[in-house]
């Protein structure tokens, strides 16, 4: 039994303000949403962060799509159904490869400085998975940042879209089945009233003791969505990627070195200087991540070192500071030259396949409750996300979800003046916080990482079980009580869906 609500207190007392549409994310998926709404629908995008902190800022390879002319729809399908270990849902699919050439022109109309070639066409790169070439990029190796203050520059021109920061989700306010806004807290509580309410809310990184993901990645827009009663798909599939940097510090947020360098020629080496992914996989060092990660492991747990090697010491210097500004300023930084040093990796965990079930205009199953972006289950990424897919995921739902709340007939929803809340005065305050988180990071990291087992998957889902029934008693009232609880329930779910499907397919390995 899950808390419905996290607020605690007199809601007849809640400060309130009044949108057509509510999106919480400031990201990709969230900001282009915003954009495909008519300008007289009147729009708040509220973020827990900064711009800076999103993962979509953090994006660094690029966008796939179809923009060559040797290039097919058909491939980029297969591509993403072999990558996806055959599970995805295959008319979404059809939906993002078909629609994601018609964004990527969107976004050049838009201004967007995609990286040119020097005969000043389109430079496209290749990542893992992908048959050929077909990913675009900006600024060498950041395509994320670039795609999204661009994005927000052109939102901030429009009067109809407000940007609401540093503001935590609570809880989503239903009647019924209808959304009809969003309790959030700053420095007090306040209701954003809405009959639109779409999460954008991006990844659940911080689950996991390693991560990509930025600290702001705590599934906030998942856990209260799933509070809300929303149905979720593929909770089981955590995509961890290959090659992290290897610091051997203590990092929760890792730097990520980008398949895009694999795509330029990279090799993966062991410590005796290998090439172990050649007799592996077809595609080498450019397999699927789930399959790559895998192979790291095994090759780290037959060695003293925890890491292995990516060589890119066959590119020169100035290739590398131009085509990965970013990765190459990262490691010297840290004190070594990726032109003459191989680079040291690990898989962490990086994307996360499962979530709300979206159909293909981002509809939840509770009206009015839209999702899209890493949130979202719409069902393209199957088992195992391809490269590059998840920035075309955002834009083509985003632009979906956008147009869709537009065709709605415009009304006002109906505010009852008790929303159902299940609250209870408690004299219980909870003050290990961060004991419980640590927790969740530990038993996620051990038992629902790349590799599994039945029996640990079993124990780890009844002790995070015993954790929630436990905090139902107590009551939430910072955002790091707030954090705690929706990752719970979060990494709850992931558990018991692991344990449920026996099988091993994608990053879903069983041992």
């Amino acid at each position: 039994m899950l808390k419905r609500y996290l607020f605690d207190g007199d809601f007849d007392l809640v400060e309130r303000a009044f949108f057509d549409v509510i999106i919480i994310g400031a990201g990709i998926a969230g900001i282009y949403t915003a954009l495909a709404l008519d300008e007289g629908l009147k729009c708040g995008i509220i973020s827990k962060g900064a711009l800076e902190e999103s993962n979509s800022f953090l994006a660094q390879g690029g966008i796939a799509s179809v923009v060559l002319d040797e290039d097919t729809e058909e491939e980029h399908f297969r591509d993403t159904l072999v990558a996806g270990a055959g599970v995805c849902d295959e008319e979404a699919v059809r939906v993002l490869v078909r629609e994601g050439p018609r964004e990527i022109n969107e976004l050049i109309n838009m201004g967007i400085p995609f990286d040119l070639s020097n005969e000043g066409v389109l430079h496209i790169t290749r990542e893992g998975g992908h048959s050929r070439r077909r990913v675009v990029h900006c600024g060498g190796d950041a395509t994320g940042r670039i795609i999204l203050k661009s994005l927000k520059e052109i939102a901030d021109a429009r009067e109809n879209i407000t940007f609401i920061d540093k503001t935590f989700l609570v809880d989503i306010l239903t009647e019924k089945n209808d959304v009809v806004g969003v309790l959030t807290y700053k420095d007090d509580y306040k209701a954003y009233m809405a009959s639109n309410v779409v999460i954008a809310s991006g990844g659940i990184g911080q689950l996991y003791k390693y991560t990509t993901n930025p600290k702001i990645a705590t599934g906030d827009g998942l856990g209260a969505a799933m509070r809300a009663g929303v149905e979720t798909k593929d909770m089981e599939f955590v995509q961890f990627h290959p090659t992290a940097l290897y610091t051997g510090e203590d990092d929760q947020s890792v730097f990520l070195i980008s398949e895009a360098v694999r795509g330029e020629g990279a090799v993966l080496r062991n410590v005796q200087g290998e090439a172990f992914m050649k007799g592996v996989h077809h595609m080498k060092d450019l397999a699927p991540r789930d399959i790559v990660s895998r192979e790291i492991v095994k090759q780290i747990l037959n060695q003293e070192e925890d890491y292995v090697y990516l060589d890119i010491t066959n590119k020169s210097r100035a290739y590398l500071v131009n085509r990965f500004p970013t990765i190459f300023k990262k490691c010297y930084e840290k004190g070594f030259d990726i032109s003459k040093e191989w680079i040291k990796v690990h898989p962490v965990q990086h994307y996360f396949m499962g979530g709300i079930k979206t159909d293909l205009y981002s509809r939840t199953n509770i009206n009015g409750l839209f999702a899209c972006g890493e949130v979202a289950c719409t069902g393209v990424h199957g088992a195992n996300r391809l490269a590059s897919n998840s920035l075309l995921e955002c834009l083509v739902f985003g632009k979906r979800c956008g147009e869709y709340i537009n065709r709605l007939h415009k009304c006002q929803f109906l505010l009852h003046k008790k929303l159902g809340f299940d609250t209870k005065e408690s004299t219980l305050v909870l003050n290990d916080i961060g004991l419980i988180k640590k927790k969740i990071k530990e038993v996620m990291t051990t038992c629902g990482s790349i590799v599994r087992k039945e029996n640990d998957l079993l124990k780890s889902e009844k002790a995070i079980q015993n954790l929630v029934l436990k905090v139902n008693d107590y009551k939430l009232d910072t955002v790091d009580g707030f954090e705690m609880y929706n990752m719970l329930i979060i990494a709850q779910e992931i558990l018991k869906k692991a344990w449920e499907r026996k099988v091993s397919i994608g990053a879903h390995y069983m041992n």
